[in-house]
């Protein structure tokens, strides 16, 4: 599927970057070349450690997904583009709501233009749960992201052109998330809870690359892709952690939610289910939900659907978590 193809990866010196690339070298070892775009040179150094530019058909470029004549020239003859590229961090987003909008919806609209204007065959943005009934500003410019991302496919000159969309939570045992926060404090007398009730839905790092390929080889265009996931307690990742110690709460913070909802029951009368993904096809466009069922084996979920973590179907205990963290090596 990616054989002889040129992926362009924005932000692709991140964690899903750099496991995407180890991922697809393995399996698709006549790649044609993969571009990772990106503005922190350090971090392109770093990596092109493991994936040097004499061992692997790789180019590391400098640049910022603000900058669109920047994008246009890094673009040029790319077949794929993923769009990885954001400002992810919540409470830095509420401190600059506007440098947040320049990265996550600007930017985002010049991959789309870019895009068409090079011709490039599909185009995949990597979104989050925060989308879906927004609390705060990463999730606002998200909700965005995904907004533009199925107008773009739903343009009848953008017929040849898929525009893909992926929505997941925090992947498990991430930097900066709870998991690894907690084993770094775990010798101390006690573990910050924001609140023992709050659940999320957990997924790792290559099940976000198995969700972003999905979209490459099944995407229509103008869909939004949900993987079906099973959920946590924040709690029972303290006691996986740190049993024997007191579990304090601390209150949520600022822009946070109690629990993690991947599709909300606004959503639902577009939403399928196939295969292990829930998808949510556009409501205006080129196709909708009927004929994406009769030309498939989807089904339709219930109107007033809610994917919601607090309320899932599938969870994982105190021992699952333990063997994940085990699984996934973090320390």
């Amino acid at each position: 599927m990616l054989n002889n193809k040129t992926i362009l990866i924005t932000g692709g010196t991140g964690s899903f970057g750099k496991a995407f690339v180890r991922y697809i070298f393995k399996k698709y070892p006549k790649i044609k070349k993969v571009i990772i775009f990106s503005r922190d040179e350090q971090k392109q150094h770093a990596m092109s450690k493991e994936f040097s530019t004499e061992k692997y058909p790789i180019k590391y470029l400098l640049g910022d997904v603000r900058d669109k004549e920047r994008l246009l020239q890094v673009s040029k003859n790319v077949d794929i583009v993923i769009h990885s590229a954001a400002m992810k961090h919540v409470p830095a987003a509420e401190q600059n709501p506007m440098e947040c909008v320049k990265t996550n919806i600007l930017g985002s609209q010049n991959i789309i233009d870019i895009s068409i204007i090079n011709g490039i065959d599909h185009v995949v943005a990597l979104s989050t749960d925060k989308a879906a009934s927004p609390i705060n500003v990463y999730g606002a410019s998200k909700l965005l992201l995904e907004k533009l991302f199925v107008f773009a496919n739903s343009d009848d000159n953008n017929e040849s052109i898929k525009f893909s969309v992926v929505r997941y939570g925090n992947i498990f045992g991430s930097k900066g998330s709870v998991v690894p926060f907690f084993m770094t404090i775990k010798d101390q007398n006690f573990l910050p809870i924001t609140d023992k009730k709050m659940t999320r839905f957990s997924i790792t790092l290559q099940e976000s690359i198995d969700l972003v390929m999905y979209a490459l080889k099944n995407g229509w265009g103008g869909e939004i892709i949900v993987p079906i996931a099973p959920s946590y307690k924040i709690i029972d990742v303290a006691k996986a952690i740190a049993p024997n110690i007191e579990h304090r709460e601390v209150g949520i913070r600022k822009g946070e939610k109690l629990h993690e909802v991947m599709i909300s029951e606004y959503e639902s009368f577009a939403t399928v289910k196939r295969d292990n993904y829930y998808i949510i096809c556009p409501t205006d466009g080129n196709w909708d939900r009927d004929e994406y069922c009769k030309k498939t084996d989807a089904l339709m979920v219930d109107d007033g659907f809610e994917y919601h973590s607090g309320k899932n179907s599938e969870w994982l205990d105190i021992e699952d978590i333990k063997k994940l963290i085990e699984q996934e090596e973090i320390m």
